[in-house]
Formats: structure tokens, sequence, C-alpha cells
């Protein structure tokens, strides 16, 4: 009983530690980029979902993660921590996604500024360069080209239109070459086609340097990872022998639950600060 209480404690505490990860909260730079989790809805490339529905997630997958080890282990804090860790699952889900999105659109970008530079030497106006886009440039970017186009259709207001770009890009890359387009439509002067041509040539030379430190540090990470996931993995092999697991439903057990989860997310939490590569903040928009 005592060690019920103590796991319903730990619990409790384990779920106001996530909400901090969890639940949206203002920021003080939010008036064009809305809460945390908008932006990361945003740059995962669903920016028409809505923050409560990740909340909504998080319950479901944190409730069916504990009571499927309640049920395969019946200790309530070993299914309290299993809790935890699926409560986390989507926003795990969510980063991922966003990083591999951002990852594949500082690809293609080069590319779409070569075709913008082409353009406008053939004659067009940057407009007219930017719509092209949504039929000749690359197929990962066409579908926000084309939402400009309809944009300036509609409105006629070229800086209104960029702005609505830059929102559902949500991407650092793409603030840079929106911001960059910008200052040549408002001050204007030839040389649209020079600055292009060297802003395709920083892009694709940023993009080739991260491409490498990705791939030299890739093994250091998911080696850090399955590390971090060994021990939870034995946990669960342990439910197989119900004399063992239900040890854990002790004071000592919980102890030895709390102590593990502490120990497996602050050395998470550091791996992933020593081996964070610098990232684009979108101070532009």
């Amino acid at each position: 009983m005592i060690g019920t209480v103590l796991g319903l404690c730990f619990g409790a505490g384990l779920i106001l530690l996530l909400s901090a990860f969890v639940v949206p909260r203002a920021s003080p730079t939010s008036d064009s980029r809305g809460s945390r989790s908008e932006r990361l809805l945003a740059e995962a490339g669903l920016a028409g979902t809505r923050p409560g529905h990740v909340i909504v997630a998080c319950c479901a997958t944190g409730a069916s993660a504990g009571l499927l080890m309640q049920v395969a282990s019946r200790t309530a804090p070993v299914a309290l921590m299993f809790a935890g860790i699926g409560a986390y699952l989507p926003i795990a889900l969510l980063r991922g996604r966003a990083r591999r999105r951002l990852r594949a659109l500082a690809v293609v970008w080069p590319e779409t500024v070569d075709n913008l530079a082409s353009a406008v030497r053939a004659g067009l106006s940057l407009p007219e360069a930017l719509g092209a886009l949504a039929r000749r440039g690359p197929e990962a970017l066409r579908g926000y080209f084309a939402s400009f186009a309809l944009d300036y259709q509609v409105s006629g207001r070229f800086g209104d239109s960029l702005d609505r770009l830059k929102e559902r890009l949500a991407d650092p890359v793409g603030d840079q070459v929106v911001e960059a387009l910008r200052v040549a439509r408002e001050v204007g002067g030839g040389d649209l086609g020079r600055l292009l041509r060297e802003l395709s040539g920083f892009l694709r030379e940023d993009a080739r340097t991260r491409s490498e430190l990705e791939a030299r540090q890739a093994w250091t990470v998911n080696g850090a990872r399955l590390a971090v996931a060994a021990p939870w993995l034995v946990l669960i092999l342990l439910c197989l022998q119900p004399d063992v697991i239900r040890r854990y439903d002790t004071p000592v057990g919980v102890l030895v639950l709390t102590g593990g989860a502490i120990g497996c997310l602050v050395a998470y939490r550091l791996m992933a600060r020593l081996g964070q590569l610098p990232t684009e903040q979108r101070v532009l928009s």
C-alpha cells in the first residue's frame, strides 16, 4: 500500500515535470510566431493542427502505455513510469519530424534560389518569378509558392504575401531568402541576380557542411539514445518474472525507479545539449 502511494506521488511529480515540455506556454516573442507548440507544429509541417490536439495525443499515449504496463506488470510505479514515457512520445515524434523537414528544405533551397535567379535573368518580375516556382521549383516547396501566388493575385500586396509565405514555411533558411527578396524589392537596382547567386552559393555550402557534421555525430547520438533506452527495455523484460517486477512496488523499488528516471533524463538532456549543432534562429520573423 505504501509503495502504491509513493508511486502515485512520483507519477504526479513526473506529470508536472513533463508538463513543462508538453503544455503550450506563451513566449515573450510569440506575437507573430505563436506559442511554442504552434511553432513546433509549423516546423513539422502541421500548421493546421491545434496544440490542444497534441495534448490530447499525449494524454492518450500516456494512458495507453500506463494501462498496458499495469496489465503486464501489475506494479503501479512501473506503470506510472511508462505512462510518463508514453505521454512524451508525441512530442518526440513531432520534434523528429520537424528536424527531418527542416533538413530536407535546407537541401532544396539552393536549387530554389537558382531558379529564381534564372527567372529574373529571363525578364520576369520578382512576384512572377516566385509564382513560377509553384510549377518549376522543387517538389517540396511547390505548394508553398502556389499559396504565395494565390495570395498575391488576390491582394496585390507583395510584402503581406511574403509574410504569409514565411509563416507557412516556418523555416530559418526560408526567412533569410524571403527577407533578401523583400530588401531587393524595396531598394530596387540591378544587383538582384548577383545577390541571388551569392545567396545560393552560401546556402549550398552551409547545407554541405551541416550534412557532414550530422553524419559524423549520428553514431554517437544513436548510441547515447540506445544507452538511455536499454534500462527500460530490461524493465519490460522483467515483466515476464512477476516475483522480480513486483519488488519495484516497495519504497526501495520506487527509489530505484526514481533514481533511474532522473539519471536517464539528465544524461539524455546532457547528451542532446553537448551534441547539438548550432541552429538558425528565426530572428527575422
